[in-house]
């Protein structure tokens, strides 16, 4: 068996998202993916978390860097010794899982795991950056696996030939959904929202939809409504930063007015991904809001007048009156009933054991 990210778009490769080696971690620069592309080459632990505070990396990109700043770390740390050494490991975790508000929850879960690598190997008197870099890798190599088996279950519920509407970057499962939808012949055309103002769905989903074949298609954010009558959308679907365990989709900002489209015209919307136990209710996930002069400006061009005020929440919360299903490795689970997903199963698509 080949590894989890064989056949899947270059943005998807597990060295381009992000990679430790030789005392730096390497993470490719979304926020400019494809033109061009470039990498940003962090050499503390501190860096690393600047950089997935900065947006370097995106959608789940940010996980995988922070078990290589892991990795990091413990290079960094490796002249101290017992109860200091866990401490630096400790310190780091902290800086890398609340780099990210909104996120933190899944992030912990990954820097905890590391925590656990790490003691492993001190104990044993194994290397730990070794220890913590292979840690992370067969965490994501897992994960992944896990998402082709959720982008099995999304495939069944799209058309032998029609359109899909996506939302934002929903990395992997993007992926794997398509080179799934071409393993079986199915003639499917995307169709992708921008996302401003990273314009993620431009430049990220749009690029692996096209390296993997697919004809693909971008709009602007003020689109969706209208394109999924026009263009007879079947489908709508997007991943999520969080999905709580009370139903509700935590996600980029614009998929609840793309899903709220999709219920006025009778398009069912699968959210991809586990439900998060770490998330009882949607009250309790903290909004991300970011630097609102970003809204001010396209890729680095302003766009509105000097004094103007911009508003950026970097999240919205989507109700699950408005899900038709929540897909997962495990199958697809109404959004009120996501209690059972853990029926005999203790692993979300972090929490994984290695």
């Amino acid at each position: 068996m080949g590894r989890a990210d064989d056949g899947l778009a270059f943005l998807l490769q597990f060295e381009n998202v992000a990679w430790y080696e030789n005392g730096a971690v390497r993470i490719l620069d979304r926020r400019c993916y494809p033109h061009p592309v470039s990498f940003v080459t962090c050499k503390s632990t501190e860096e690393v978390a600047q950089a997935i505070k900065d947006m370097v990396t995106q959608s789940a990109g940010p996980y995988l860097a922070a078990g290589m700043g892991m990795a990091l770390a413990a290079k960094e740390s490796e002249h101290l010794g017992g109860e200091a050494r866990k401490e630096y490991l400790a310190k780091a975790a902290d800086l890398l899982a609340t780099a990210r508000p909104t996120t933190e929850k899944r992030m912990r879960i990954i820097t905890d795991g590391c925590l656990d690598a790490a003691g492993r190997a001190m104990e044993s008197g194994e290397d730990v950056t070794e220890a913590v870099f292979g840690h992370t890798v067969a965490v994501t190599e897992k994960r992944y696996r896990k998402i082709e088996k959720t982008a099995n279950y999304l495939v069944d519920k799209f058309p032998t030939h029609g359109t899909i509407m996506t939302q934002c970057f929903a990395e992997t499962i993007v992926g794997f959904m398509l080179k799934e939808a071409a393993a079986r012949g199915l003639d499917i055309k995307v169709i992708c929202p921008e996302t401003r103002p990273y314009f993620q769905g431009a430049r990220l989903t749009a690029s692996v939809a096209f390296d993997q074949g697919f004809d693909v298609t971008v709009i602007t954010d003020n689109m969706p409504g209208w394109t999924m009558k026009e263009k007879s959308v079947d489908l709508f679907t997007s991943a999520a930063d969080a999905i709580t365990m009370d139903g509700w989709v935590v996600n980029k900002v614009g998929t609840f007015q793309v899903a709220l489209c999709a219920k006025y015209w009778g398009i069912p919307y699968y959210v991809t991904g586990a439900p998060d136990k770490c998330h009882a209710r949607a009250e309790d996930v903290h909004i991300e809001e970011r630097d609102p002069r970003l809204v001010l400006e396209a890729l680095g061009n302003p766009t509105a007048m000097e004094g103007v005020k911009g508003y950026y929440p970097a999240f919205d919360k989507t109700p699950p009156k408005l899900v038709t299903g929540v897909v997962t490795d495990r199958g697809i689970f109404s959004p009120y009933k996501l209690a059972d997903y853990y029926t005999g199963n203790s692993e979300g698509e972090y929490d994984v054991v290695v």
